[in-house]
Formats: C-alpha cells, sequence, structure tokens
C-alpha cells in the first residue's frame, strides 16, 4: 500500500501502467506466500521438541517463543528461525519506512501548500493502519523480551491488545477516512427526523 501511494503521487499520470492489475495480483500473491510460509512451519518445529516443564505459557494463546521456553531439547533451530522471522517482519517495515520517506519527498516537491496537505491526506489512513499493526507488535516484543520482572497481566494485556486490536481498528480508520463510509454510518446512527 505504501508503494502504492508513493505511484499515486509521484506519477499520477502513468499510475494506471504502472500498477496494472496483473502486477497487482504478483505482488499479492507474492505477499500472502512469504507471510504463509514464514509462518506454516511454526507448529513443526515447536512438534519436534520435547518438553518437561510446566505448561504454563505468558499469553493468552500460544506464542512461539513461549513454547520454546517449555522445551528441555535443544531448540536452536527454531531461535534462528524466530529471528528470521522478526527480521523478515522488520524488513517489511524498513520498505514500508522508505516508501514514506520517498512520498514525504516527492510532497513536499509540490508547489502550493494545499496540494501538499491534499496528496499527504491520501496516506494517512494506511500510515494509522501500519502504526496500529505495528506498535502494539513491536511494544509487545520489547516487553517479551525486556519485561521480565513485569506482572504477567501485563504480558496478557499487551499480547491481547496486539491480537486483537489491529483487525478491530483496521475498518474503523479506513471508515473514518472515506466520505461515503462515513455518511452512511452516521445516517444509521443518527437518522434524520422528517
Amino acid at each position: 500500500m505504501a508503494f502504492d501511494r508513493y505511484v499515486a503521487i509521484h506519477n499520477p499520470l502513468r499510475y494506471s501502467t504502472i500498477l496494472t492489475g496483473s502486477r497487482v495480483i504478483k505482488t499479492g500473491v507474492f505477499l500472502s506466500s512469504k507471510n504463509i510460509l514464514l509462518i506454516l512451519p511454526l507448529p513443526f518445529l515447536l512438534q519436534r521438541l520435547r518438553y518437561c516443564h510446566r505448561n504454563l505459557l505468558s499469553h493468552s494463546y500460544c506464542l512461539h517463543q513461549d513454547v520454546m521456553k517449555l522445551a528441555c531439547s535443544d531448540n536452536r533451530v527454531n531461535v534462528i528461525y524466530g529471528l528470521c522471522a522478526a527480521l523478515s517482519t522488520m524488513l517489511d517495515l524498513v520498505f514500508i519506512t522508505f516508501s514514506y520517506v520517498m512520498i514525504l519527498k516527492t510532497v513536499l516537491g509540490i508547489a502550493t501548500p494545499r496540494e501538499q496537505f491534499k496528496a499527504l491526506n491520501t496516506c494517512i489512513s494506511h500510515i494509522c493502519a501500519v502504526l496500529i499493526f505495528y506498535v502494539p507488535m513491536l511494544s509487545a516484543a520489547m516487553l517479551h523480551r525486556f519485561g521480565r520482572n513485569v506482572s504477567p497481566m501485563i504480558h496478557i494485556l499487551m499480547a491481547d491488545i496486539f491480537l486483537l486490536v489491529p483487525p478491530l481498528m483496521n475498518p474503523i480508520v479506513y471508515c473514518v477516512k472515506t466520505r461515503q463510509i462515513r455518511e452512511k454510518v452516521v445516517e444509521k446512527f443518527c437518522p434524520k427526523r422528517s
């Protein structure tokens, strides 16, 4: 989406020739496949481990790092794979950040402040969606890594926020930004009296 916004702002006249339907489908299939292939091996990597510790997890769902800590067999492969998965996620964030730096550079080259505001306004929903996803994820990861002396309830709360907030807030962010959807929602909740 960040690349889509960049092309729309930087080269609006060539948008439909740069981002053709087939390119969008190929990109979607590639990114979906990457994420599926990244997550798919985790249960199989955990299944091969031998467990001998207590069966108490620090989150309300099965987190790969938690289950690895319960194993008493060698889990180096899991650690390396988990690190690669985390680096892949961070690489996505780097590409998104790079796209927005390029967008900002393009927008600042636009002549009038009104046009700059209009161009930046097209990106607000996506920036909010990215922040809604990455801020809880990074907070939960930092808490898991450095919050050893923090109450277990905080770990559970942060994990649940990471799991629930992004999918719940994403439609709301785009709904508020899209005028037609916003008008329909307001019309449903506040019908005009005749």
